[in-house]
């Protein structure tokens, strides 16, 4: 085998010395491995921030009264949590997943516009620092909800501007990242790779990078909307010019539902690849798995006012909105059913990964769950703006896009690091994160059932218990992620354990495991000649 890759250019010895060294590796990174480690070391320093904060709101809320933080700055927190764990935490993860596996998965030598790959990382850097920084102007930061509703945005402080400003970065840098991975895929795959032959992760992303390309101009439109209105005196949203609200929910929405979908289709993705590797069976009904992906994509666009069913909308609107985001549950009941179906008589076994992978698929089928009920107009009104909303929301992006990234994180780890995590400590990351977050977020069912707004610093007594353990629960949430960055992630980073093999998973099948681990700085240098399945690579 090794003659085979040596063959192919997988070592690409003659090659290897090009690597700068030091800092110049990563600030000129043009590699996609590199690029696709900044990506996620970045992701991972924002998560830990957007968890600090959130950390903020918990502690203001562990009993009745105002301790900690005045509600001025609790509004502040929330904001800020909310648009560093969307903008800055979540899909950055994604991308930098995306560029470490897609050109691995489908035999290219690197993404197809590699220095504006380099471009689209670091626009985000002075984007976040834009962010955080936001806290120290005058007036706080944004408080206006990560949604930025107008009429609030339009009475916020500088640092509203300087949120706007960043956003627009940051959606220049997801744009460029999109056009990055369609590119690629569409026209870098190996000879043979058909798309029908792709790996389900490469689909999912494929889809996604349209949706972004779709969606983000929209939001674009909608904040420099808020902008002119601030300061060059039109009033699109502003009622005392004649503006309407409600029309930026529609704007923001529209590009707010296909954001969410946005944020699970990789995480169904990387799902899609660790089940059948520990099931050690091919994927359950892979071509029904594309057609459901395209399906939610598709529909995503025709359910943005479901988050809007109290603003007065007239009964017909409510009932479209209301089926269509039911049709939604088809699709992704498909997905769950064929993950289960994956599952059923194959040869399972639950390393890490695995069970990362099972844990995701059971939380997020509650998250999904509740999404359900929420999209039933008559209910939602009722939960409007509730902790319900608020534990819908995190089922379904903690323990949806999260956790398949931390079962995506240990699949390819040895394969990134060249060496094996430690079992034990990947276990105890993994218990120790789902109960706690199930303790976290569960509670905030009742608490919303019960009525008790979000976003509010203080609330009466009968509210006081469920609050108290899921301050508890989100603190141990926070130290479990801490714990598995020192005892996961450092260790591997510096090549402590032992080494890994090519192919560290019995089950597992693609390209990225014909190379050696670690992957070397340049792989597939010629297109690797590859067998009928489009998985190995033939001599």
């Amino acid at each position: 085998m090794s003659a085979v890759l040596d063959h192919h250019g997988a070592h690409a010895h003659d090659h290897e010395h090009h690597a700068p060294a030091g800092w110049r590796r990563w600030v000129f990174a043009t590699n996609h491995k590199d690029i696709g480690t900044l990506y996620l070391l970045f992701s991972f320093t924002m998560l830990m921030i957007g968890g600090v904060l959130a950390l903020g709101i918990r502690a203001e809320l562990f009993q009745p009264g105002l301790q900690l933080v005045n509600p001025e700055l609790f509004n502040q927190l929330t904001t800020m949590h909310g648009i560093i764990m969307v903008f800055g935490a979540i899909m950055p993860a994604f991308v930098g997943f995306a560029n470490w596996m897609l050109p691995l998965q489908i035999g290219a030598s690197d993404m197809a516009f590699a220095r504006m790959n380099n471009f689209s990382f670091w626009l985000m850097v002075p984007a976040a620092i834009i962010i955080v920084l936001s806290f120290f102007m005058p007036g706080g930061a944004p408080a206006a909800g990560w949604t930025l509703y107008a009429p609030l945005t339009l009475q916020m402080g500088p640092s509203m501007d300087a949120a706007i400003f960043a956003m627009h970065i940051l959606g220049a840098s997801s744009i460029m990242g999109s056009i990055n991975i369609i590119v690629t895929i569409l026209n870098m795959r190996a000879p043979g790779m058909t798309l029908m032959k792709m790996p389900m992760f490469a689909w999912t992303w494929l889809i996604t990078a349209y949706l972004l390309i779709a969606v983000m101009p929209v939001l674009a439109g909608a904040i420099t909307m808020t902008l002119t209105d601030r300061h060059f005196g039109t009033s699109f949203f502003n009622p005392a010019g004649g503006g309407d609200p409600i029309m930026y929910q529609h704007i923001f929405w529209f590009f707010g539902h296909p954001e969410v979908y946005i944020m699970i289709l990789p995480a169904f993705g990387i799902i899609s690849q660790v089940v059948p590797a520990f099931a050690r069976k091919k994927l359950f009904g892979y071509t029904s798995m594309v057609y459901a992906t395209g399906s939610i994509a598709i529909l995503s666009f025709i359910v943005w006012a479901h988050h809007m069913f109290t603003t007065g909308m007239p009964v017909t609107g409510q009932l479209f909105f209301m089926y269509a985001t039911m049709l939604i549950a088809v699709p992704t009941g498909v997905k769950i059913f064929n993950w289960v179906a994956t599952m059923w008589k194959g040869s399972l076994t639950f390393e890490t990964p695995m069970l990362w992978a099972v844990g995701f698929i059971f939380v997020f089928t509650m998250g999904g769950f509740t999404g359900l009920m929420l999209s039933m107009a008559p209910i939602d009104i009722n939960f409007q703006d509730t902790y319900y909303v608020v534990a819908h929301f995190h089922y379904v992006l903690v323990a949806g896009s999260l956790f398949a990234m931390f079962a995506g994180a240990y699949y390819w780890l040895p394969k990134w690091t060249g060496v094996m995590y430690s079992e034990t400590r990947g276990k105890i990351h993994f218990w120790w994160s789902m109960i706690s977050f199930n303790v976290t977020f569960f509670p905030m069912h009742f608490l919303g059932l019960a009525g008790m707004p979000r976003r509010y610093a203080d609330y009466p007594m009968q509210f006081a218990d469920f609050n108290a353990i899921a301050s508890v629960g989100a603190f141990a949430f926070g130290l479990a992620q801490v714990y598995f960055f020192l005892a996961v992630i450092l260790p591997a980073m510096r090549g402590q354990g032992e080494k890994a093999p090519q192919k560290p998973w019995e089950g597992a099948e693609g390209l990225e495991w014909e190379v050696p681990s670690p992957a070397p700085h340049h792989t597939f240098e010629t297109p690797p000649k590859l067998d009928a399945t489009a998985t190995r690579i033939v001599g």
